[in-house]
C-alpha cells in the first residue's frame, strides 16, 4: 500500500526543485493526482503471483500453451520512467493448466512494481514454473523503454527482448529455438 502523503510530499518538492510554483493553478491538484497514479501502477506489491496462478485445471494431454501479446507497462527502477511493451509464455504442461487470464494477471503484478526488465522476465518465469509446476516454460519480454528514448540517447523504438527459459525448454536447445521462433516470428 502506497503512502499517500508521503508521495504527495515529494511531487510537491519536485514542483518546487524545477523551479515551478506548486500553488499555480494548473499544478495545484498535481501532486494528489501523482500520488493516485503511483498507488495504480505500483499495486503489484500488494498482490500474490501465487494467489493467481493456483487455480489450475488437469488436463489429459500435455500440449503445449502459448499465450502472446500480453500489453504491460511498467516503471524503470533506476529512472522511475516507464518501459512498456508485450510479453509471451510458452508452457508445456504437467498435467494441469492455469486459466488463460491468469498468465496476464501474473505478467501485470509483476509490470506494477519498480523493475528492470529482465528480473520481471525470470520473476514471471519463476512464479508460472513454480506455482504450475510444468515441464517447462519460456517467458520473451520487448519492451520500449522511456528512459533511452526520451532521455540519455535518444533512440525512440528501439526494442529490448530478455528470456527466461526453465525445464525442458532450458535443457532442450532446439525445443527452446522452436518455440522463441513461434513467441517472436509465429
Amino acid at each position: 500500500m502506497t503512502d499517500q502523503n508521503k508521495i504527495k510530499e515529494a511531487a510537491r518538492l519536485i514542483i518546487e526543485a524545477i523551479g515551478e510554483d506548486p500553488d499555480r493553478e494548473g499544478l495545484l491538484m498535481t501532486p494528489e493526482r501523482i500520488a493516485r497514479m503511483y498507488e495504480e501502477i505500483m499495486e503489484g506489491y500488494d498482490m500474490d503471483p501465487a494467489g493467481v496462478l493456483s487455480t489450475f485445471f488437469t488436463v489429459s494431454e500435455n500440449t503445449p500453451v502459448i499465450e502472446k501479446d500480453i500489453t504491460f507497462y511498467s516503471m524503470c527502477e533506476h529512472h522511475m520512467l516507464p518501459f512498456f511493451g508485450k510479453a509471451h509464455i510458452a508452457y508445456i504442461p504437467d498435467g494441469r493448466v492455469v486459466g488463460l487470464s491468469k498468465l496476464a494477471r501474473c505478467v501485470e503484478i509483476y509490470a506494477r512494481r519498480l523493475q528492470i526488465q529482465e528480473n520481471m522476465t525470470r520473476q514471471i518465469a519463476d512464479a508460472i514454473m513454480e506455482t504450475l509446476t510444468p515441464k517447462g516454460v519460456l517467458v520473451v519480454l520487448e519492451a520500449e523503454h522511456t528512459c533511452m528514448t526520451m532521455r540519455g540517447v535518444k533512440k525512440p523504438g528501439s526494442r529490448t527482448l530478455t528470456v527466461a527459459s526453465r525445464g525442458v525448454f532450458k535443457e532442450d536447445p532446439a525445443l527452446e529455438g522452436r518455440y522463441m521462433d513461434l513467441l517472436i516470428n509465429g
